[in-house]
């Protein structure tokens, strides 16, 4: 990935004439010219890393994967956030870790944890780098120094358990990597996050990943039998079987445990054959409450679609799902919904007619396969654009949450208003889009993307309207993250998330594993 963008510079998005109308009818944004800074240009804070713990670090984990070269540590100081890439452009002194170090296999990185924890050394987990709440910041939390422990090399697919349906894939293998191993055996996971393309297996167990085809076939978490994560005091292999009544089901401490207590190497997963068929259809609804009314009666009478997603008005009326004519031109005057079926041919065809006769009956209008293919075909487009939005002086972010049913009007209006009173305020109008792309049968979440004026410090900018749509979010019966994770940036509201108690137990959890308080500092827990 690029160090100030999202991914591969070859896949840059530049703004289409359509997209500047747009940002200059509804943000009044102007051409910007603003040159990229290279990487040899950029400061970084010097090495903290002594000599002799350098000398002990490479022999654990070996002279060609231990690094301190500024390009490695530039490309490991942090996620891929909007406040990440605006902090990229800063001529200043910037963070990072004091080394990159690349472990091969589990006794090393439990050798690294080990002599981390006894000398004061921080530890930041790093998988794919497309963490985008601050959970890759290099903090150091009053350790000497911090190291990036990067897991690339974890990178195979371990066993296949066709008859099963179980595969064991090493922590590092990227979305793309799995797909590939387990397709030259007839399998796949299924499971595509937007990160899909640099994210990898380890990270999407570590922060409760959520993939576009999670209404069919779960997110992350569902997938997950068992893992194995190395500890600064030993080793945790969870997960034995299918399913268990053994206690306290331990796999929980470290799913969603954003590499606070532990490195997770090898993760075991539910996977499936290889869907023979595919079915696209895309629907047209009158507004955003007949659209997740009829959303609602798919997911809880449980037809099947692979894929259900439904875009707000606002964001229907920019194209924003199909990405390939965003702002050419208006798909529907009402709300745009997107449907996929997976599977064999017989069970594609019937679930997509159950779910089409549904989504009839509460007003949808067939718009016929194209809109849903354009979707898939740009799934994994849209940072792409975020930074050549960017870079024309717009402020582009997104922010994700959950509630039931009942509260999906209630919690998305309050969203929607904290975050353009917020942007107004500092002298800008926002176009403020949403969409529902992930269901459960009481509930299901929004994601909202934000586009404005940069203004004064952006960084700032964009802070004091996060702030406010997350404040707008715990007191209006959302979750502070669906599926982004926690990282540093949802940190402040984690202890309204689960109350005084759970803090104290996360604390309890972490003080057992990782009793010097290595593992990436500053993350998860208030």
């Amino acid at each position: 990935m690029k160090w100030n963008a999202w991914g591969d510079p070859a896949a840059a998005k530049p703004l289409s004439d359509g997209i500047k109308t747009l940002l200059k009818q509804v943000v009044g944004l102007e051409d910007s010219d603003e040159a990229d800074l290279q990487p040899d240009q950029v400061q970084l804070r010097p090495s903290a890393l002594s000599q002799e713990h350098a000398d002990q670090l490479t022999k654990i984990v070996g002279a060609e994967f231990f690094r301190t070269a500024d390009r490695d540590r530039l490309l490991h100081a942090g996620g891929k956030s909007t406040p990440d890439m605006l902090r990229r452009k800063d001529t200043g002194v910037q963070d990072a870790p004091d080394a990159v170090l690349l472990p091969g296999d589990d006794d090393t990185v439990a050798a690294l944890l080990q002599y981390c924890s006894q000398n004061g050394i921080a530890v930041v987990p790093f998988g794919g780098g497309t963490n985008v709440t601050g959970g890759l910041d290099p903090v150091r939390g009053g350790f000497s120094a911090v190291i990036s422990l990067d897991l690339r090399r974890f990178d195979q697919l371990h066993s296949l358990d066709e008859v099963s349906g179980i595969a064991e894939l090493g922590g590092g293998v990227t979305g793309p990597d799995a797909e590939r191993l387990l397709g030259e055996q007839g399998f796949s996971l299924g499971h595509f996050p937007q990160s899909f393309e640099f994210a990898t297996i380890g990270g999407f167990a570590a922060t409760r990943s959520s993939g576009q085809d999670s209404a069919g076939y779960g997110r992350f978490n569902d997938m997950i039998l068992g893992l194995r994560m190395i500890t600064p005091v030993g080793v945790l292999d969870l997960g034995r079987v299918a399913a268990s009544a053994a206690g306290p089901d331990l796999r929980q401490l470290a799913i969603g445990s954003e590499g606070t207590f532990g490195v997770i190497t090898k993760v075991r997963l539910r996977v499936h054959p290889k869907p023979e068929t595919t079915r696209y259809e895309a629907w047209s609804f009158p507004d955003f409450a007949s659209g997740t009314a009829a959303l609602r009666a798919v997911t809880q009478t449980a037809t099947g679609p692979t894929v259900v997603r439904l875009s707000d008005e606002a964001e229907t009326g920019v194209n924003l799902a199909t990405t390939e004519s965003i702002g050419e031109n208006q798909i529907t005057g009402g709300c745009l919904g997107l449907t996929l079926f997976e599977g064999t041919k017989e069970h594609t065809e019937s679930r997509h007619a159950e779910t089409r006769a549904l989504l009839e009956a509460h007003g949808g209008k067939s718009l016929g396969a194209e809109p849903a293919q354009a979707w898939e075909r740009g799934r994994f487009a849209a940072p792409y654009l975020r930074d050549s939005l960017l870079a024309a002086g717009a402020l582009c972010e997104t922010l994700e949450t959950a509630t039931d049913w009942s509260n999906i009007p209630t919690l998305k209006a309050a969203v929607t208003e904290a975050l353009t009173s917020s942007l107004a305020e500092s002298g800008t109008p926002a176009l403020v889009m949403c969409h529902v792309s992930h269901v459960y049968p009481t509930g299901a979440s929004l994601y909202f993307t934000v586009v404005a004026g940069q203004r004064g410090n952006p960084i700032e900018q964009w802070w004091a309207a996060k702030r406010a749509a997350c404040d707008a979010i715990m007191a209006n019966g959302g979750t502070i993250t669906h599926h982004h994770a926690v990282g540093a940036d949802h940190r402040p509201w984690m202890r309204e998330e689960v109350g005084d108690l759970g803090v104290q137990l996360l604390r309890a959890v972490k003080a057992t594993l990782d009793p010097a308080g290595i593992l990436n500092p500053g993350k998860l827990i208030p």
